[in-house]
């Protein structure tokens, strides 16, 4: 890893036995490896609360398909705010039940708003909305390979 800046941080023993526990929990390779995941979910907590206007997002939902009228509705949002949806995976888990991971795009407002709206829904059982925000300095960086690809 180049570039890297090494710092030291003081803690309560008690504080990082719990640490330690929680990287072993989670498998995490390293302190530094959970250090640096811990500051970029705080760094995305920041943006999404700042209304970043460029956020991409996953709105995770669960439904009832026998609910009368719920897919139209499902997909009259979509449609109504295709700008923002990149893609989605329908899933069947039951006779009755389905599950939608919806890749969204935009401004964190708009895309938490369209997530309410989605979640509001009769017949949804559960809904979570994931940020994962890149800006575009990192769009770049991530796009600086030599591999051709097309969005």
């Amino acid at each position: 890893m180049s570039g890297v800046v090494r710092f030291s941080v003081s803690l309560e023993p008690d504080l990082l036995e719990r640490f330690d526990q929680l990287c072993k929990q989670e498998k995490l390779a390293t302190r530094s490896e959970a250090v640096r995941q811990l500051i970029r979910e705080k760094l995305t907590d920041h943006e999404w609360a700042s209304d970043a206007t460029d956020a991409t997002a996953t709105l995770t939902i669960v439904y009832d398909h026998h609910r009368s009228t719920l897919m139209e509705k499902l997909l009259e949002v979509q449609h109504r705010h295709a700008e923002m949806v990149v893609s989605s995976m329908h899933v069947h888990l039951d006779h009755d039940h389905c599950l939608e991971v919806i890749v969204l795009r935009g401004q964190a407002s708009r895309l938490q708003q369209m997530a309410a709206e989605l979640k509001g829904l009769k017949g949804i059982h559960q809904g979570h909305l994931v940020l994962a925000r890149a800006s575009q300095e990192q769009h770049a960086l991530i796009h600086s390979h030599s591999q051709t690809h097309s969005h």
